[in-house]
């Protein structure tokens, strides 16, 4: 009786393992389904990822191209307005007017309907600026002989009106020049001067030069060695190196100054009324409003009229020095702005123009992020 009845007990004990041994096996398998589906998921994942970015890199190139066709063209604008308005640059030439989004399919349409499909996920828009509009903070550092170099007093107060009338501290002026001296100190551009003031014996005239200041770059006269780090300055956004410059502060400035490669001359022309009253000595700002008002119905047509401008306004012919003047401009800043389906390419490039054959070579190009 005892070993009869065991039987059974043993028999249900066996099934319960069997099914025990059934549930780990199934569910052993749907994990493996689940490992090998996360797996393949994420193969194809990155796959994905990956042919997303290919296309990313394919549309950002074509905007890319189209970019630099959209400058070819500009240039082609400025070397034909040089061809037609020889030796002088006001804001009602063809230059100056902006270019609205506009699709690309509108350009190519004239050349046939295939080409024009193709554009039309394309837009472009931009606009030109005379870069010698601005105050030039190349200026504060002339090269009144070769391998000398030495601040400008008279650009560093010119300079110094502009940051007052713009509420800022005028003790960033000297600071400025100091480090824009300091830069120039390895650069292979240190010595060249702008081809409008280049007939001056010494570089920028009378008012490039003169000033208690050594010619030891980054130190300055009646400092305790005051040394200054040798960053050469390409844009605006580098005077955030300089100590007591802030974005905000570098924001206020944008559209008054620039960074050129060379000495250059304000072109009455296109020169904002902030700059005009800071670069003429003696000048208020309703004053140069007011020269920038009547600028705007009779453009200077040569350094004659701006001086009899400046007379007419009540500026004081001895504070006038026509070398710091011009009616004609070199550098160019085109901004331009493409967008290609995904893409988009936000661009702004400085060219130069040759005042002489008109023509144009591009000297640096940014992307703005």
């Amino acid at each position: 009786m005892t070993f009869s009845s065991s039987l059974p007990k043993k028999s249900a004990s066996a099934s319960r393992a069997r099914a025990r041994e059934r549930g780990a096996a199934i569910i052993s398998a749907l994990l493996v389904v689940a490992l090998s589906a996360i797996l393949v998921s994420g193969m194809l994942w990155r796959q994905q990822v990956q042919i997303r970015r290919i296309e990313n890199q394919r549309l950002l190139s074509q905007a890319q191209w189209v970019a630099r066709g959209a400058l070819d063209w500009t240039r082609l604008i400025l070397r034909s307005e040089g061809d037609t308005s020889a030796g002088i640059t006001y804001l009602g030439g063809l230059w100056g007017v902006p270019i609205a989004k506009t699709r690309l399919s509108d350009f190519l349409g004239q050349i046939g309907e295939v080409r024009a499909e193709q554009g039309a996920a394309t837009y472009l828009s931009g606009s030109i600026e005379d870069a010698q509009s601005r105050f030039n903070l190349r200026n504060l550092v002339a090269s009144p002989a070769p391998g000398v170099t030495q601040i400008s007093a008279e650009q560093m107060a010119a300079y110094q009106r502009l940051l007052v009338s713009l509420g800022l501290s005028g003790q960033l002026a000297k600071v400025t020049a100091l480090h824009v001296r300091a830069g120039l100190s390895q650069s292979a551009t240190r010595f060249q001067t702008g081809t409008s003031i280049s007939s001056s014996p010494q570089v920028g005239g009378g008012g490039m030069t003169g000033g208690n200041f050594t010619n030891q770059p980054g130190i300055e006269d009646g400092d305790d060695n005051v040394a200054v780090a040798p960053l050469l300055m390409i844009g605006v956004d580098s005077l955030l190196d300089i100590p007591g410059y802030t974005p905000e502060i570098v924001a206020k400035l944008r559209p008054f100054v620039t960074v050129l490669p060379t000495v250059t001359a304000i072109n009455m022309n296109t020169a904002s009324a902030e700059v005009i009253a800071a670069v003429v000595p003696g000048m208020t700002v309703s004053q140069a409003q007011a020269l920038v008002a009547r600028r705007q119905t009779v453009f200077f047509r040569n350094a004659g009229d701006v001086q009899l401008a400046l007379t007419a306004a009540g500026v004081q012919s001895a504070s006038i020095d026509p070398n710091q003047f011009d009616v004609n401009s070199s550098y160019f800043l085109v901004h331009g702005s493409v967008q290609h389906e995904r893409a988009e390419v936000d661009r702004t490039t400085l060219v130069y123009r040759d005042p002489l054959t008109h023509t144009t070579r591009i000297v640096r190009v940014q992307d703005q992020l």
